[in-house]
């Protein structure tokens, strides 16, 4: 798996931050990479030559987009990162809607594309990586259902797991949980609300989190993640300035 070359890899969510700098690594490190997102997307040749990226554009929330574009590019991986800003206010400024929004984006993403890589399937030694969130784990108070929309992406993504071994695919899936990042528009948004409701400054704030988490290290750790043995990947990770920390099942 260190060769990624031939091996195309489908990110969902790339026309921006960390998905953008996923799908920039990839093809840096020689991966034909199919880069998909709602708006148009811009890259830049990769340096060695060796990678490329075709950009599709489609709403990856929709029923019918995963099923075509996996039928489309046959992949042999696939990395979810696209889901929904959430609204950043206390719980009772907050409308069904605005909290419930990334339940109908970032689970209906990770529902649609895992279903449809389970009933393909996708070839034996496919990896998944599904890109939840940090908050996961700590909750976020000011960004309504987001913490447990996250939390939700870790648990259908173990859930694919356990129906892939049920079935003898050999398909290894797993989940990365960043943490939040101003290299983001989402983290930049959050961070500014949480500063403000600690009576701190956003770079106070921002430097009581530690290293900063940038596209490039993620899309580094995604590549790593990718080349590691499907015997030694976690079923989920943390993903912080300093790299991917596995993450005890539970």
């Amino acid at each position: 798996m260190s060769d990624l070359s031939g091996r195309t890899t489908i990110v969902v969510g790339a026309s921006r931050g960390l998905g953008h700098g996923i799908a920039t690594s990839l093809a840096e490190a020689g991966a034909p990479v199919v880069a998909v997102s709602r708006t148009t997307a811009e890259f830049t040749a990769p340096t060695n030559g060796e990678g490329s990226i075709h950009v599709e554009t489609a709403d990856a929330a929709d029923a019918s987009s995963a099923g075509r574009l996996l039928d489309l590019h046959e992949p042999d991986n696939v990395v979810l990162v696209a889901g929904a800003n959430p609204h950043m206010r206390p719980l009772q400024h907050h409308t069904w809607e605005s909290f419930s929004a990334t339940w109908e984006t970032d689970v209906r993403i990770t529902f649609h594309w895992l279903r449809e890589i389970l009933l393909k399937p996708l070839r034996p030694g496919a990896r998944v990586i599904v890109i939840s969130s940090g908050a996961a784990l700590a909750g976020s108070p000011l960004s309504g259902g987001y913490a447990g929309a996250k939390a939700t992406q870790r648990f259908i993504t173990g859930y694919a797991q356990d129906e892939a071994r049920r079935a003898a695919l050999d398909i290894t899936f797993t989940s990365v949980l960043p943490r939040m990042t101003p290299a983001t528009e989402l983290g930049r948004t959050a961070a500014r609300a949480y500063a403000v409701r600690d009576n701190q400054t956003q770079e106070e704030y921002l430097r009581n989190m530690g290293p900063t988490l940038t596209p490039q290290i993620t899309g580094d750790a995604i590549v790593n993640l990718i080349r590691t043995q499907s015997t030694d990947i976690a079923p989920a990770y943390l993903l912080t300035g300093g790299g991917l920390k596995p993450l005890n099942a539970g």
